[in-house]
């Protein structure tokens, strides 16, 4: 008496992908959004370099200056004074570098978040574009 249950091997797979009709897809406009991508991406990694060089460049300019500003004070330092005069001037330089380290401290900060927002717009709009060609392949192939 056979077997009425049908084994794994009697399974016919053309039946059931016969329904399924593969459409082509346009391989060359799949390897241009592709390119794009790498584009956008080349784009936003040399908007961080050039970022990241314009902040360095920065911080070696007020390291610059705070010598020579710390320079300045220790000839002053030198010149016989009041004692007074003295702690005067030492006061006042360290409310000076006390504003200049705060400021310099907000202008990288700032340097560097219009640097990343720059490079996040650039990732941004190439994703808008992404999903938007993505949806015309979608409808093409649907077509």
């Amino acid at each position: 008496m056979p077997d009425a249950r049908n084994s794994f091997f009697d399974f016919d797979v053309t039946k059931m992908f016969a329904d399924f009709k593969l459409k082509p897809f346009d391989v060359e406009a799949v390897w241009a959004a592709q390119r794009r991508n790498l584009e956008a991406f080349s784009q936003a990694n040399q908007l961080a370099v050039e970022g990241v060089h314009a902040v360095v460049k920065r911080q070696i300019e007020m390291t610059q200056q705070s010598f020579e500003d710390l320079s300045t004070l220790m000839r002053e330092m030198t010149q016989p004074v009041s004692t007074e005069d003295r702690i005067a001037k030492q006061t006042e330089y360290t409310k000076k570098m006390i504003d200049k380290g705060l400021n310099h401290g907000r202008e990288i900060a700032m340097m560097a978040t219009k640097t990343g927002t720059e490079a996040a717009e650039v990732l941004q709009k190439r994703t808008t574009d992404g999903i938007d060609e993505l949806k015309a392949f979608a409808c093409k192939a649907a077509a």
